[in-house]
């Protein structure tokens, strides 16, 4: 799901990068938080960091004593991607595995649907292996699939979601192929 955010930030400015013209301070503190805002890929709480939409506010720069930077507390919108149990999502397969699929969805690049959340769904094998039921419908790298997230978990480690997902229910399964 889409969430739009309210974020307080803290950017820092070296010495270097201050200028007594408002314009082009302004223009290094929107350039800083863009920097830092996409290498921060995402949170536990907030999900993956889309896009900064509006800058809200600039407070007062704090000068640190050491460094000679510049700390100014930030205020803006953002647009972020969560996903949540229950939710009802469209993901395209990257890879085909005995056990089931990987499906990527937006910025999550592991959702995992189990053979046995398939129903009616039976594994071929070969050059390019899929999954098959008796309608004839295929399920195989490339096909766009409608799920339900039954499960999402926050990796630390990695910075990013995993989840499980599951065609058990109406108006589940392939969409289309080869997207």
């Amino acid at each position: 799901m889409y969430l739009k955010v309210q974020m307080p930030w803290n950017v820092i400015i070296a010495p270097q990068d201050l200028d007594a013209k408002g314009l082009m301070l302004q223009r290094s503190i929107i350039v800083r938080l863009l920097d830092e805002f996409a290498s921060k890929k995402a949170t536990p709480d907030l999900g993956y960091f889309l896009t900064v939409t509006t800058l809200e506010s600039i407070g007062e720069g704090k000068v640190r004593q050491h460094t000679g930077e510049v700390l100014f507390p930030v205020v803006f919108s953002a647009l972020t991607f969560k996903i949540f149990t229950g939710e009802i999502l469209e993901g395209v397969v990257h890879k085909v595995l005995k056990q089931g699929v990987l499906l990527r969805c937006g910025p999550i690049e592991k959702i995992f649907l189990s053979e046995k959340k398939m129903p009616d769904y039976q594994y071929v094998t070969g050059e390019s292996p899929v999954f098959l039921n008796a309608k004839a419908s295929k399920i195989a790298k490339g096909t766009a699939v409608r799920f339900i997230v039954i499960a999402a978990k926050w990796m630390e480690a990695e910075r990013e979601f995993q989840a499980l997902g599951s065609l058990e229910g109406d108006y589940l399964g392939p969409l289309s192929e080869s997207l």
